[in-house]
């Protein structure tokens, strides 16, 4: 039996330069989305055209550049379930938290069906994914890993970004712990996985541990 073709979309924001993806296995109806941002009108559109169905909404973290779009994609497809990261979950129905307050934007987002933790599973659209959370940018943050592609795929929100790392000086930021987790977590995972951030281009873990000035492996 054939490996599953990926089919991967990426929607970026004009504002924050926020990439949502959407992720798609060859002869399925459905797909996930992750971090919806500020483009959901593109977003639902292309779904729509693409004739995918999501199955499951996932945010790496609850800043409102990537939460912005959950609320507008649940009234679409009100029984797709929301998933983030337990540490994070309130951020997604209080403005001050997920940071878009101080904006004058205040993106509220409905509640997660489905709060995760280190080690959980995510299965949905044909995908099993694990979820590693990889605390520092937001107290909640989460990776998600696909190991059944090759090489493997990491949806790394704002953790690590191509040649840089995600801020660390947000109310529950804390570098030390970004670090470390990005060694620990992310650097052990095989060179050649790919990276998706929530900003800017992939990248590689074997791409990071030998050029970014941040954190070197």
């Amino acid at each position: 039996m054939s490996d599953p073709v990926l089919h991967l979309k990426t929607v970026v924001d004009g504002m924050f330069g926020e990439n949502t993806y959407l992720a798609h296995l060859n002869g399925r109806p459905d797909c996930l989305v992750v971090d919806p941002g500020f483009e959901y009108g593109q977003i639902i559109s292309q779904l729509q055209d693409l004739g995918w169905t999501p199955a499951g909404i996932l945010n790496t973290h609850g800043h409102a550049d990537h939460i912005a779009g959950n609320r507008a994609l649940k009234e679409q497809w009100p029984d797709c379930p929301l998933i983030v990261g337990a540490a994070d979950a309130n951020k997604l129905t209080d403005a001050m938290e997920n940071l878009s307050r101080p904006f004058g934007l205040d993106v509220l987002s409905p509640p997660a069906d489905r709060v995760v933790r280190h080690g959980d599973r995510i299965e949905a659209a044909g995908f099993e994914l694990e979820v590693c959370e990889v605390p520092g940018h937001s107290a909640g943050h989460v990776v998600y890993l696909w190991k059944a592609s090759d090489p493997w795929l990491a949806f790394v929100g704002d953790v690590i970004f191509q040649g840089s790392i995600g801020r660390t000086d947000f109310p529950d930021g804390n570098a030390d712990q970004l670090l470390g987790c990005i060694r620990s977590r992310l650097y052990t995972l095989p060179d050649e996985t790919q990276l998706l951030p929530g900003h800017g281009p992939a990248t590689t873990v074997g791409n990071e541990k030998r050029h970014n000035p941040f954190v070197r492996g």
